[in-house]
């Protein structure tokens, strides 16, 4: 009986050696099938993003391509204004019917920029500042000039609260 209960024994620990065999190959199965379907996950997150920014980057471009559109539309009635003012240079002799034609049109122009948040940076009597004006030369001036603007050669232009051009500008020293 000895005999038999030793063998069974031995049978016992043989299987308790392959349960735990079996067991680590069924968890090694189980985390790979884990590690397939999270790479997988992984990789359709990853197509998805790529996909998103593709879109986004389109959706840019297109924007970009077609922002300047409303501007142009609306300049268009002063290219026409334009147009016939050179005609009638070419027809009339009034100068001051033809002042008059560009006043007008330069003054529509202005407020053309108005309406679309663009306006002159002042320089009259202003003090210099580097964040509107950019100084092309330096003048001799008296006391109360000193660190003022004295000329403006060339406007500056602010688009909101952005500068869009600086103005060129005479400084006193």
């Amino acid at each position: 009986m000895s005999k038999k209960k030793n063998k069974e024994a031995q049978q016992a620990q043989a299987e308790q050696e392959v349960n735990p065999v079996e067991d680590l190959q069924k968890q090694v199965e189980q985390l790979q099938a884990q590690v397939e379907e999270l790479n997988d996950k992984n990789l359709r997150m990853m197509a998805e993003f790529d996909n998103y920014r593709r879109r986004t980057n389109k959706e840019k471009l297109d924007l970009m391509d077609t922002a300047g559109e409303r501007i142009f539309k609306d300049m268009l009635p002063l290219v026409d204004d334009l147009e016939r003012a050179m005609e009638a240079v070419n027809k009339t002799t009034e100068v001051e019917a033809l002042k008059a034609g560009v006043d007008l049109i330069y003054s529509k122009f202005l407020s053309f920029l108005e309406n679309n948040k663009v306006s002159v940076i002042e320089t009259a009597d202003a003090d210099f500042n580097t964040d509107l004006h950019e100084a092309i030369t330096t003048f001799a001036a008296g006391e109360d000039k000193k660190g003022k603007v004295i000329d403006c050669t060339q406007k500056g232009y602010k688009l909101g609260e952005k500068v869009i051009r600086y103005a060129k500008v005479v400084v006193g020293e």
